[in-house]
């Protein structure tokens, strides 16, 4: 079998670790467990955690078992990692409802059943009994504070203030790897590059406390080629929930992914062979608009099931003057004008936002460019416009 360190190589995942050369040779020799960390901050993963998602699933089909750490302690302490706010405590009924929900999710992803089944913790099992002065004495000696402020979560926040109950976070993630390499043998911590000064701080730990071997792997962050992270609309986060995110938006978010992108996605974020993505994305004039939704197709389809991609994929077409069915939403026929249309079909989250959509040329009725905030509704029915890719069959009905 291949090593998995040469698919997510080739795949364009790996952007730095550490001891590389002895974890290839055990990721080739046998079993080894690992874990990535999840956030409970949400109660529905997101596009940010589609590509640890991926990677798990890559490393579980050569054989590696996966360990799902809900961060159900570190969450009531918050991560520094990339923010200039400190993020916001919850409670421990929030956190619970919130792992349940994330297992229903990941569970489309990753196996959690048979020899390589994957397995779910949560550090608040651990994280929130600790005795202070004990976890000093046995962690907190191994770190230099120092070294600490060079770390890039720590140094981009030192302008705008870092609370010490965020400067315990990077103690608290590597006791983590420390507490699963006693319980469980885990020797590998994977997570976004973002992430290395916190995932270095473990595999250092275990070495300093266990003298034994444990590692880091870190993966390219899912930007676009402009820099930008990707998963973000105007309306905020691309969900892997439907109730958050429908499966047609889901679809349509990344039928639009632009042209230099969209290799990349295929790599990153779906299985196919990497001789089949050569070959769709061979192209660079209209042809790659085929390998757009071949990708809005395929994530869809991991996400939502293979149902809801083709009514995704069938509503799409239709909206862009092919053949299918596309989105409807039923409005009372009371619905005063056109404002009050786009936002009850949630296009706009206001009549003052709606109004200036329309009077900036933003909205369509029909083939007809509205310009008056006002204007009365055709009667029975009409297709809703708003800019160039979203597209709404509107009833009326009494």
């Amino acid at each position: 079998m291949k090593n998995v360190m040469d698919i997510l190589r080739e795949r364009g995942f790996i952007k730095q670790t550490v001891y590389e050369d002895e974890l290839y040779e055990k990721l080739g020799k046998g079993s080894v467990p690992f874990y990535i960390g999840f956030d409970p901050t949400a109660d529905s993963l997101h596009v940010g955690h589609f590509m640890q998602l991926v990677a798990m699933r890559h490393m579980q089909l050569a054989g590696h078992r996966p360990i799902v750490l809900i961060g159900g302690g570190t969450a009531m302490i918050g991560d520094p990692s990339g923010r200039t706010d400190m993020r916001s405590m919850m409670t421990k009924e929030t956190i619970a409802y919130h792992v349940e929900c994330f297992k229903k999710q990941m569970s489309k992803f990753v196996d959690f059943e048979g020899e390589h089944g994957a397995m779910i913790v949560n550090n608040a099992d651990w994280l929130l009994n600790l005795n202070y002065i004990d976890f000093l004495r046995e962690i907190g000696v191994h770190f230099s504070v120092n070294k600490m402020l060079t770390a890039e979560c720590f140094r981009s926040r030192m302008e705008r203030g870092l609370s010490f109950l965020e400067f315990n976070y990077m103690l608290m993630q590597a006791y983590d790897f420390l507490v699963l390499f006693r319980k469980y043998g885990c020797l590998l911590e994977l997570g976004g590059d973002d992430q290395w000064s916190n995932i270095l701080a473990g595999a250092d730990l275990i070495r300093r406390k266990e003298q034994k071997s444990a590692f880091a792997m870190t993966f390219t962050l899912l930007t676009t080629s402009d820099g930008r992270k990707m998963g973000k609309t105007q309306k905020g986060a691309v969900w892997l929930d439907e109730t958050k995110t429908s499966p047609y938006e889901f679809y349509q978010y990344w039928r639009n992914t632009a042209d230099s992108d969209v290799e990349k996605c295929f790599r990153l974020l779906t299985f196919l062979p990497m001789e089949e993505i050569a070959a769709l994305c061979a192209h660079r004039d209209e042809r790659i608009n085929a390998a757009k939704e071949r990708l809005a197709f395929e994530l869809t389809k991991m996400v939502h099931g293979e149902e809801q991609a083709l009514l995704a994929q069938n509503q799409a077409r239709a909206a862009f003057g092919g053949t299918g069915e596309m989105p409807e939403k039923v409005l009372p026929a009371d619905t005063a004008n056109l404002t009050a249309a786009l936002v009850r079909c949630g296009l706009c989250k206001s009549n003052g936002e709606a109004r200036r959509l329309i009077e900036q040329g933003g909205v369509s009725v029909d083939d007809f460019r509205a310009t008056d905030p006002n204007m009365p509704l055709p009667s029975g029915g009409f297709v809703l416009h708003k800019g160039k890719k979203v597209h709404i069959r509107v009833r009326l009905e009494s």
